[in-house]
């Protein structure tokens, strides 16, 4: 798309841009373009018109986090293009660099300090509430959606070691789902998804794959993915987000039920989305396996070690 088909459709928001670049990270389906205006950037999302009722609702969702202070994009326009048959959210661009690129480059110290920001970042995030009556109970949409994935990674042919004892781990703990809150998750909340300017956490991005459920379940990514990155920042999120105290034993059962669950359903969508890395993704799962000792551990062991090194 070129930067005269966006600001020729009469979009407010666009109207005097200079410049948009297309952004190609990351495994959302939208399209996404920095849009330089004379005061300033903007992000713009385009998405199939099919995504109109779906990408509304995310849209609602950044006014909310907007009321609760939360540090991310800012909801200014939605809207819909019929003749081209795709829809649009314009939003205010977070600037800094990926924490994931920049995390390695800061001294332990500071790198604990943007995981602090980033689990009171996460906390505030979780004060939005489910609607009442708007979804069912956690247990009620988990557990049917865990067993799917088992079915499908039955299916699939493709083993990781271990993986008949990280099954049953997970049917011995299935029932600790039960009468979890139902709260809004980002669902993607890691390192790959946050932005670091001058040092400092500087925003959350990609609401996309949002939720509600148990806030614990946030915290896999953790394990699965920014422990790659910083282990400092992965233990300054969980005290953030705990108010500088270290999680209890029922954290600990959660986290380690939701990240072998998690273990099982990777499988299944590294299939579906990036075949092509499904040895990065299964190298990952032997790392955690390791973190736990095959879930005889609960805390992993990074948590531990790292805690001493601070």
């Amino acid at each position: 798309m070129q930067l005269t088909q966006l600001t020729s459709l009469e979009i407010p928001c666009l109207q005097g841009a200079t410049e948009i670049i297309e952004i190609q990270k990351g495994y959302s389906t939208d399209r996404k373009f920095r849009v330089q205006l004379e005061n300033g950037k903007v992000l713009v999302r385009s998405f199939d018109m099919a995504q109109v009722e779906v990408k509304r609702r995310e849209f609602e969702v950044l006014k909310a986090m907007e009321q609760y202070n939360v540090l991310c994009s800012r909801p200014l326009e939605f809207g819909q293009m019929m003749e081209l048959g795709w829809g649009y959210m314009v939003l205010s661009y977070v600037e800094g660099e990926d924490a994931v690129d920049q995390l390695p480059h800061y001294p332990v110290e500071q790198q604990y300090a943007i995981g602090f920001q980033a689990g009171q970042e996460l906390a505030k995030i979780h004060q939005y509430q489910a609607p009442e009556g708007t979804v069912s109970s956690w247990y009620d949409r988990k557990l049917p959606k865990h067993k799917r994935y088992v079915e499908q990674y039955n299916r699939l042919g493709i083993r990781f070691k271990g993986d008949a004892e990280v099954l049953s781990f997970i049917d011995e703990h299935l029932e600790l789902m039960r009468d979890r809150p139902n709260l809004f998750q980002h669902d993607d909340y890691h390192v790959g998804n946050l932005i670091v300017s001058g040092g400092k956490l500087a925003g959350v991005i990609d609401f996309n794959r949002y939720d509600w459920g148990d806030p614990v379940h946030e915290f896999l990514k953790v394990g699965m993915f920014s422990t790659e990155t910083s282990i400092p920042f992965c233990i300054g999120q969980i005290l953030g987000y705990h108010q500088k105290q270290d999680p209890d034993e029922s954290f600990w059962k959660l986290y380690s039920l939701y990240i072998a669950m998690c273990l099982i359903s990777s499988v299944v969508w590294i299939q579906k989305v990036k075949p092509e890395e499904t040895d990065l993704m299964l190298a990952t799962i032997h790392r955690v396996l390791e973190d736990h000792d095959g879930f005889e551990r609960m805390m992993p062991k990074w948590y531990t070690a790292g805690n001493i090194g601070l």
